[in-house]
């Protein structure tokens, strides 16, 4: 059975009834939705709901205990190079010797095939990469040596020369200046054009509301997802969140005291 991706098939996210464990306790129970080809999804729950987890599910990092995630028609294992995770910063080793066009040109690996070395395409793919971030200033630095926002500058780079046909970033706004948040912002928005899915993990509500198509809100199992007017009602954020979650004025006045343990 031919098992190549094509690209003109839809990048349709498909994922059914999953449950991912650490050390054999449930992080996800249960979880299915759907996400429709060029559609930008908020992952949004309290710390410790699962967000982390279940980006590291879709990109196989972590493994299924039950249910099943199927892209482009294809099972987990056949979509790899389609698929680009930008981490969260802190679980990333910044003393690691490399500068950032190596770190850019990681994104190419998986188009390279075995024992193959970059060519004049990746070459141009990865300097396009970094004009679009506006780092091509950079490319000669160690890894080390940035600060926040150019960092998470260097992975939204290394996530475009992959040409993912799925985008997830695991909170790529905390931590960073305004500049580097709304460079994001508008990379999601030229993606978006392109027919690119895009799942952003964020603690920013009103963000969620008024950027994304979607909103999926997550505490270790599905409590809605849709569109944000209806996720964000007032009995879901109860749900997610606790009784420390206040709801005025629809979703413009989301109050929030999150004082669960670390997101996972």
């Amino acid at each position: 059975m031919n098992t190549a991706i094509s690209i003109d098939t839809p990048a349709h996210l498909q994922v059914d009834n999953i449950t991912v464990s650490y050390n054999g306790t449930p992080a996800l129970r249960q979880v299915s939705f759907q996400v429709p080809q060029g559609t930008r999804v908020a992952v949004v729950g309290p710390n410790g709901a699962g967000k982390s987890t279940l980006f590291k599910a879709l990109v196989a990092l972590l493994p299924l205990r039950e249910g099943r995630i199927v892209i482009h028609g294809l099972p987990l294992g056949h979509h790899k190079e389609c698929v680009a995770y930008v981490p969260q910063r802190e679980d990333v080793d910044w003393k690691f010797p490399v500068t950032v066009m190596d770190v850019v040109m990681m994104g190419r690996y998986g188009n390279l095939g075995w024992f193959k070395w970059p060519g004049k395409h990746d070459n141009r793919i990865v300097a396009h990469s970094l004009d679009q971030m506006k780092i091509a200033n950079l490319a000669r630095v160690p890894i080390g040596e940035l600060s926040g926002g150019q960092q998470q500058r260097v992975f939204l780079a290394r996530a475009l020369a992959q040409e993912p046909h799925i985008l997830l970033m695991d909170e790529p706004f905390t931590g960073v200046d305004a500049s580097t948040q709304e460079a994001t912002l508008q990379l999601l928005d030229r993606l978006r054009e392109e027919g690119v899915t895009v799942m952003v993990s964020t603690h920013d509500l009103n963000l969620a509301n008024t950027r994304f198509d979607q909103v999926l809100l997550l505490n270790r199992q599905l409590i809605a997802y849709g569109d944000p007017t209806r996720v964000f009602h007032s009995e879901n954020v109860v749900k997610a969140f606790g009784t420390h979650s206040l709801v005025l004025n629809g979703t413009n006045g989301i109050v929030v005291d999150d004082c669960c343990p670390p997101d996972v």
